[in-house]
């Protein structure tokens, strides 16, 4: 708890770190956890940080602009993700699979968030703007499970099937439509139908 010059306790929370635009951003990671994209508020992200919501205007002029900035690091997150679980699992196959895993046991970890990366087409990349890892990721990946170049037919092609599977797998589960369960992730994301 604060003090103010007089020895009083102030309840007010208040914004003490260098960079408020991450601070800001993981307070709205922070409220996807409890809640959906629609009912995130930028009035409601300032006040978790503690400045006035003209602070948060600075940074984001509108909700969508929040809500593009939470995407971005969602996906940023995902393609962590994928990356660590291909390493562990040894790349190859064994690690194009992995990273199948990762994506739907992330959909499961992340339900609002990964609904509201999918729910809209990416904004076009500009002035030479790399693509997001999760999709280059998914490219190499494929590209390698076909022995190709990532830019081949048949690693885009493997590419869009795998991207396919995972994400039908991850709203089938998110959806109720069928149980969330480890052992069959597993099963449905073999590294033998992958190659």
């Amino acid at each position: 708890m604060e003090h103010n010059d007089n020895g009083v306790n102030m309840d007010r929370p208040r914004y003490h770190h260098g960079d408020l635009k991450a601070a800001l951003i993981e307070a709205g990671l922070r409220l996807l956890a409890q809640r959906t994209a629609e009912d995130v508020s930028l009035r409601e992200v300032a006040r978790s940080v503690g400045v006035s919501a003209t602070a948060v205007y600075r940074h984001f002029p509108d909700k969508a602009s929040l809500l593009r900035a939470l995407a971005e690091e969602g996906l940023a997150r995902l393609a962590h993700a994928q990356r660590e679980a291909a390493e562990s699992a040894g790349g190859g196959a064994a690690g194009f699979a992995a990273t199948g895993r990762a994506y739907v046991r992330f959909a499961l970890a992340n339900p609002a968030l990964f609904r509201m990366i999918f729910a809209s087409p990416p904004p076009p990349r500009t002035g030479g703007a790399p693509e997001p890892e999760a999709m280059a990721l998914l490219r190499a990946n494929a590209a390698a499970a076909v022995n190709d170049s990532p830019g081949s037919d048949a690693a885009r092609v493997r590419a869009v099937q795998a991207w396919a599977q995972v994400h039908g797998l991850a709203m089938l589960m998110l959806d109720g439509q069928i149980e969330a369960d480890d052992a069959l992730i597993d099963a449905v994301i073999d590294p033998d139908g992958c190659s």
